[in-house]
């Protein structure tokens, strides 16, 4: 059996989570709270526990090719099957909180941890929001609208450090235009333009789990990495989390384009007082790249209407909020009648003031 870990409460034995409004570990059966920091020897307390080792010499059968783990449950002895890139989950017997501390350790142990800031009600609550003033959404999605799940989840993440020089040539215009009795004339000017400079780039985030579409994750970005602290498995408890399954050098692509666009985007706001500006050629070399890794918070929700299941995310310390909603199709060709008919409205009155006034 692999190792897993949960925290007790030494007062009542009740289970012990991560409350993201104390920013402490509390019991919800006594109330009683702890310090995260007062934990840390506990962490390796609990690890030197050991179960009995009472196995028969039988054959096994070996798993798949996706490598899944078995785990017992130190509180009801329940046995939960995950698979490899589960970091940290509950049981589904008893509801305990349990960390696969094995999944943790070594070179898959996270440097740094945002802490949860925001707790599961602000996360209903900001579903609630993002239907406000949608007037394309159905009613009955509005009405009836039933969350069928939201969970707390520590993404992990490839946090890239670079120094960037950076060189990019611009061909851009300048147009002057006047006229005369007889012709009108165009003067077109054209500039090739160069930008060199030193940037340094720190903790560009990449998501390390293939789970996370990385559209979505960059959609609640960003996070303040000033409130991450040192990793300890004592934030995990109560949450789910993923150890990554895409490395750091697979990662290193993504980087790459995020660090790039970033920099095209910083010289080109330099370019001014020209009608065009085109980039011709783009240089950026790195020096002193390092690579973290780190366990962020985002909040998930799915909700299912009409038989299909709409997802939605949430940046567990900041709040933003993102996802895609159902679109009522009566509605949108009602909007659109009504805006073409608007718009058809005030071009019949333009023609009939011309009319007057010729």
């Amino acid at each position: 059996m692999a190792e897993t870990i949960q925290y007790k409460c030494p007062c009542c034995g009740g289970r012990l989570e991560f409350d993201s409004g104390l920013q402490k570990m509390k019991c919800p059966y006594c109330d009683t709270t702890f310090d995260v920091e007062t934990l840390e020897g506990y962490d390796d307390a609990l690890k030197q526990d050991a179960a009995d080792d009472m196995h028969w010499d039988a054959a096994q059968q070996p798993w798949d090719d996706v490598q899944m783990g078995v785990y017992t449950c130190k509180s009801c002895g329940g046995e939960l099957v995950c698979d490899e890139s589960t970091a940290a989950t509950a049981c589904p017997f008893c509801g305990n909180p349990i960390v696969l501390t094995g999944r943790l350790s070594g070179d898959l142990k996270p440097d740094y941890v945002i802490p949860f800031k925001l707790d599961k009600k602000a996360a209903e609550a900001a579903l609630r929001n993002h239907m406000k003033g949608k007037r394309l959404l159905p009613n009955l999605f509005r009405s009836e609208n039933r969350i069928s799940e939201v969970k707390g989840v520590y993404v992990p993440f490839w946090l890239f450090d670079a120094d960037a020089d950076a060189h990019i040539r611009y061909h851009a215009t300048r147009i002057r235009t006047w006229s005369d009795r007889d012709y009108d004339y165009t003067e077109t000017q054209h500039y090739a333009i160069l930008r060199s400079g030193d940037l340094s780039f720190t903790h560009v985030p990449v998501d390390g789990s293939s789970r996370m579409p990385n559209d979505l994750m960059e959609s609640i970005e960003p996070f303040d990495f000033s409130s991450a602290v040192d990793f300890q498995t004592a934030y995990l408890s109560g949450y789910l989390a993923d150890r990554y399954d895409v490395n750091a050098d697979d990662s290193i692509g993504r980087a790459n384009e995020r660090v790039k666009k970033s920099t095209e985007s910083v010289f080109a706001s330099t370019v001014v007082g020209y009608h065009t500006v085109v980039p011709e050629s783009t240089s950026v070399r790195l020096a002193n790249g390092r690579v973290h890794y780190a366990l962020y918070p985002v909040w998930l929700l799915n909700t299912v209407w009409n038989g299909k299941t709409f997802s939605f995310a949430m940046n567990g310390q900041t709040g933003k909020f993102v996802g895609d909603l159902p679109v009522d199709k009566g509605k949108k060709w009602r909007w659109f009648g009504l805006v073409s008919g608007i718009a058809a409205a005030a071009a019949y009155g333009l023609v009939c003031l011309w009319q007057l006034l010729h």
